[in-house]
């Protein structure tokens, strides 16, 4: 390690050896080391005034950082909300078995894997989702783990990174757009990009290839779209490398009269694969013409999401182009900082961050503050299992979030801001990143604001992991370089916030939204919505519904409407069941009050919240009492641990939650259950307390018959693995499929016989029925 100190000594260098700069020179160290060895920390102590325990402390408290070592390569398996409904936790186990990992020991013998569990990995429509290194496989199944590592193996190391073609905008014939958001990354998006890349440059077409943000189709992708200069542009969904030649070819003749040879075109129809078939390990499933674009997108209204598909995300020319920054000059030409943010108070608009708190009444707070030092947060932390709206927001439209904050700024007198942002969302810091350098670049960073005399510098501070650092008492807390508890408000972080000066803090889409009610006029966003909820809001629709991905839609449409009109309904003809919203803070509300309005007030009467905006749809095999126990396991181990009433409360709750899954229920559970979410809500210091028996609360209003089942030793949906038994029944054709897919043999190899399952045997990981062709395995 003493070889090593020097690059320690650099990395204090480049940080500063401040308390403040901490999580970023742990940051760095674990980069360095793939975890924090414990002489590191100590040498750390030694080269700077931070003491070991405010070190230890910081390193042991935030999900981002390792204690000990890790293996060469982490198998990161998803299991926020939606890949938890889809069986995330089947794979998980599937992983343990493979990889022969002992009961506390996370990485393999050979130290070759480490397995680790996260929260969210931003693509919710490819639930399950696993994460090697950098390559990323969705829709991963029990028994098709080996299938992924065998691929991963395959693919690990290849070098090669496509080109972009820049067009010279003379005789095209077209544009090719290629969605970059993260779930079309995740999908194998830059293996479509090189194929296009191959087949334009090989043909010789005068097209220009064109990368958009997110077009909020996440259920569909890889997208790939053709626009050309006369009639309609055409959009393909879940497209593969082999399909690319065929889509150019079709929409574009090459000036080779040899490559004008047609292969047939192709046959969209019907034609869709289940997530079961696949060949091999395919980031996808099949290429097919995405019919429902118009029910999904037309009854959607974007407004921080404007352009969605068509606009690159860091090209400021095209921004400006489709009017950009125009609220910008109308601000700095026309209006005071007074008159900006009477013009936002005006429209209504409330944090979209979760609490829903009038965002023209925060920024006066701010204004009104005589300080010469002020700080401004766009919070983008954004740790619920299951949303991933503010990854998309500042993936696709960083310039619209940069803009909002520059207007933020301008109106209540501040200086320096911050983008706080996950570090476990690389590509939104990446292009958040060169967006602003080139901001800079163009006058609307830095000194001197477009000739204003206003000043105006953005920073990245990525987040360590932890979901309590979405509350602002917390998040400013993380800034500052210690663990992220929560502070006894008053003071507001309005009045005394960052490093004990006024701070405003908003949500990534809330500034998302400000440059379009200046550009506009506040009538006209006021004018969306219902009374008292204004504008739009942006959700992760995901779970059991056939169409996912990122949504805007106005304030008071009902739960139906976006279920079954935008969702498609519930996938595979299953019934719809619930909806869980507002993440592990919120609520389920059942599929009989799915005409309920979303606004703040309405979810709130349901024992719901809006949250940052995770919808995830439940269905008839999804079990209501391990959904709350899903929630609270999730808001237990992020409890930071400072009020006993969330420490405690919510590890009671748990407790008590896994003895009814697992058949250990009794009579009083139940009331016991109740006593103690009211006395959580009620004792909590901060919202993550408050909200944690949410999810309790909502479920024992709603389905109290299944706690009831469950404490009887009965699970009505089969979820919960300690109350079920698999068995075969009559329809079983002896073909052995389900034997040869069983990882403990636990049923016997005989061809053309009803099988059996030795229940004593049975590890209840659900391959046989999974595989099972003829329906013959029951679950009770």
């Amino acid at each position: 390690m003493t070889n090593h100190f020097q690059n320690i000594d650099q990395i204090i260098r480049e940080n500063g050896s401040q308390k403040k700069n901490l999580i970023p020179i742990l940051q760095a160290i674990q980069k360095e080391y793939n975890y924090l060895p414990q002489e590191a920390l100590k040498y750390l102590a030694e080269k700077t005034s931070i003491t070991p325990s405010e070190i230890v402390g910081v390193a042991s408290f935030y999900k981002q950082f390792r204690m000990q070592p890790a293996g060469e390569h982490l198998v990161k398996i998803c299991v926020g909300t939606a890949c938890h409904v889809k069986g995330a936790g089947l794979v998980h186990d599937a992983f343990r078995r493979h990889f022969d990992l002992p009961k506390g020991t996370d990485t393999d013998k050979s130290g070759k894997y480490t397995l680790e569990k996260v929260s969210c990995l931003g693509c919710c429509t490819l639930a399950p989702v696993v994460q090697v290194d950098d390559i990323t496989y969705g829709h991963v199944a029990p028994d098709q783990v080996d299938k992924v590592i065998e691929d991963f193996e395959s693919r690990h190391g290849e070098k090669g990174t496509p080109k972009v073609r820049k067009a010279d905008g003379s005789a095209i014939k077209g544009e090719i757009r290629i969605g970059l958001g993260s779930c079309c990354v995740a999908s194998g998006s830059g293996e479509i990009e090189k194929e296009v890349e191959s087949v334009v440059n090989n043909s010789g077409l005068r097209v220009k290839l064109k990368h958009v943000g997110c077009v909020g189709m996440c259920h569909q992708v890889p997208l790939v779209e053709i626009v050309p200069n006369e009639g309609e542009p055409t959009l393909y969904a879940k497209v593969k490398p082999e399909d690319v030649k065929n889509i150019i070819e079709t929409h574009f003749d090459p000036p080779n009269i040899l490559s004008r040879i047609k292969n047939k075109l192709f046959h969209f129809a019907e034609e869709i694969q289940t997530d079961r078939n696949w060949d091999g390990v395919e980031r996808y499933e099949i290429s097919m013409r995405e019919k429902p674009v118009a029910s999904f997108l037309g009854n959607q209204v974007p407004i921080a999401t404007e352009y969605r598909g068509i606009i690159n995300p860091l090209d400021i020319d095209e921004y400006q182009r489709r009017g950009g920054f125009s609220a910008l000059k109308k601000m700095f030409e026309s209006l005071s900082p007074e008159a900006v943010i009477e013009e936002v108070k005006n429209s209504g608009i409330r944090g979209r961050g979760g609490a829903g708190f009038p965002t023209g009444i925060k920024w006066e707070l701010v204004r009104k503050e005589k300080s010469e030092t002020k700080y401004l947060i766009c919070n983008g932390d954004e740790g619920d299992p299951g949303a991933f709206m503010d990854r998309m927001l500042l993936e696709s439209y960083p310039y619209r979030v940069i803009e909002g904050m520059i207007i933020a700024a301008y109106a209540t007198g501040i200086h320096q801001g911050y983008f706080y942002i996950r570090a476990e969302y690389p590509l939104a810091v990446k292009r958040i990143r060169k967006a602003l350098e080139i901001c800079r670049e163009n006058n609307f960073l830095g000194k001197n604001i477009m000739g204003t005399g206003f000043d105006l510098d953005l920073i990245i501070y990525e987040g360590a992991g932890a979901f309590v650092c979405g509350e602002e008492t917390a998040l400013i807390s993380s800034i500052e370089g210690s663990r992220g508890f929560p502070r006894i408000r008053p003071p507001f972080p309005a009045q005394k916030g960052l490093w004990g000066n006024p701070t405003l803090v908003n949500n990534t889409e809330t500034m998302a939204q400000i440059s379009y009610i200046l550009r506009e006029g506040f009538e006209k966003f006021k004018g969306i919505g219902t009374d008292g909820n204004y504008g739009t809001k942006v959700f992760a629709l995901a779970g059991k519904v056939a169409r996912g991905g990122l949504i805007e839609v106005p304030m008071g449409v009902s739960i139906r409407q976006v279920v079954e009109e935008i969702g498609g309904g519930i996938a595979n003809g299953r019934k719809f069941k619930a909806v869980q919203i507002g993440g592990p803070s919120g609520g389920c509300i059942p599929a009989e009050h799915a005409d309920t309005p979303i606004n703040y007030e309405s979810l709130s009467e349901m024992g719901a919240m809006m949250g940052s905006g995770g919808l995830v749809v439940l269905d008839d095999t999804d079990c209501m009492v391990d959904m709350a126990r899903f929630f609270l396991s999730f808001t237990q181990d992020e409890s930071c641990g400072k009020c006993t009433f969330c420490r405690v409360g919510t590890k009671r709750m748990l407790d008590i939650l896994e003895n009814i899954t697992s058949g250990k229920g009794k009579p009083g559970d139940i009331e016991e259950l109740e006593k103690l979410a009211e006395w959580t809500k009620k004792g909590s210091l901060c919202g993550l307390g408050k909200t944690a028996p949410n999810p309790v609360i909502s479920t024992l209003m709603y389905f109290r018959d299944e706690y009831e089942a469950h404490i009887n030793g009965v699970c009505p949906t089969g979820k919960c693995t300690e109350l079920i038994t698999y068995s075969v029944n009559d329809n079983c054709i002896g073909c052995t499929l389900c034997a040869q897919k069983c990882p403990v043999e636990a049923i016997p190899f005989t061809p053309h016989e009803k099988h059996s399952i030795d229940t004593e045997q049975c590890i209840k990981c659900d391959s046989c029925r999974a595989v099972c062709p003829e329906d013959a395995i029951d679950v009770k």
